[in-house]
C-alpha cells in the first residue's frame, strides 16, 4: 500500500512537468542548459531564505505564527528576486548568442527562455516541498489513523503539481513584463505568488486552499497563454494539425 501511495503521489505531483520535460525541453541542449540555470538561480533564493531565517530565530529566540508567516513572504520575494536575476542573465546570453550566429539571430528565443526557466523553478521548488512527504508516504503507517485527514497525500501531491505549473506560467508573464518594462504584470506575480503561499497555511482545510489555487492557476495558465501569443484560433489549428 505504501509503494502504491508513493508512486501515485509522485506521478501527479510531478507527471505534467516530467511530460513538458521530456517533449519540450530535453530534445533541445540549449534549453537543458536553461533548465540548470534556472533550478541553480532558485536553490541560491532558497539558501538565502533559510539564513535569512537561521537568524531571525536567532535574533528572536521564538518561532512563532506570525514569525512564519514573514519567512514565508521573505522566500517568496528572495525567489521572485532570483528570477529577476535569472531574467538578467538570460537576456546577457541571448544577446550574446545572437551576436555569434550567422544570421544575427538567437537560436533560442527569450520566450522559450522564459519558458523553461520557469518550469525549472517549479520543478526543483516542487521537489523541495514534497520530497520528505513523499518519503513518509512509502510507510510504514497508515495516515489519518488518529484523526488527521486521509488526504494529506494526495492533497500534497496535486498542490505541488499547481505550483509547478504556477511558477511556470509565473515565468513567462515575469520575463515578458521585465522586457516590457511593465510594473503591473510584476506586481500581479509576485502578489500571485504571496497569495498562493498564504493559502497554503488554511491547510489542513484542504477545501478552502486547494480550490482557490487550482482557481489561480487555471486563470494564470490563461494569462501566460496570451501572454506568449497564443490565441483561440492558434489552438484549433493546432488541434486540426495544421
Amino acid at each position: 500500500m505504501g509503494a502504491a501511495v508513493f508512486f501515485g503521489c509522485a506521478a501527479i505531483a510531478f507527471g505534467p512537468a516530467a511530460a513538458l520535460v521530456l517533449l519540450t525541453v530535453a530534445p533541445e541542449p540549449l534549453r537543458v542548459i536553461v533548465l540548470l540555470a534556472g533550478a541553480f538561480f532558485w536553490l541560491l533564493s532558497l539558501l538565502a531564505a533559510s539564513l535569512l531565517w537561521f537568524v531571525s530565530v536567532q535574533l528572536s529566540g521564538r518561532e512563532d505564527a506570525a514569525l512564519l508567516l514573514l519567512g514565508a513572504a521573505a522566500a517568496v520575494l528572495l525567489q521572485e528576486l532570483c528570477r529577476f536575476a535569472c531574467f538578467k542573465l538570460l537576456k546577457k546570453a541571448d544577446e550574446g548568442l545572437a551576436t555569434l550566429s550567422e544570421d544575427g539571430r538567437s537560436p533560442i528565443s527569450l520566450r522559450q527562455m522564459a519558458y523553461v526557466s520557469g518550469l525549472s523553478f517549479g520543478i526543483i521548488s516542487g521537489i523541495f516541498s514534497i520530497i520528505n512527504i513523499l518519503a513518509d508516504s512509502a510507510g510504514p503507517g497508515t495516515i489519518g489513523i488518529h484523526g488527521d485527514s486521509p488526504y494529506y497525500f494526495i492533497t500534497s501531491a496535486f498542490l505541488t503539481m499547481a505550483l509547478i505549473l504556477l511558477h511556470t506560467f509565473w515565468g513567462i508573464i515575469f520575463f515578458d513584463a521585465c522586457e516590457r518594462r511593465r510594473a503591473a504584470g510584476l506586481g500581479l506575480v509576485v502578489g500571485g505568488h504571496l497569495l498562493t503561499t498564504g493559502l497554503t497555511f488554511l491547510n489542513p482545510w484542504y477545501k478552502a486552499s486547494l480550490g482557490p489555487i487550482f482557481i489561480l492557476t487555471l486563470c494564470t495558465g490563461l494569462w501566460a497563454f496570451s501572454t506568449a501569443g497564443g490565441s483561440f484560433r492558434n489552438v484549433l489549428k493546432c488541434l486540426s494539425c495544421k
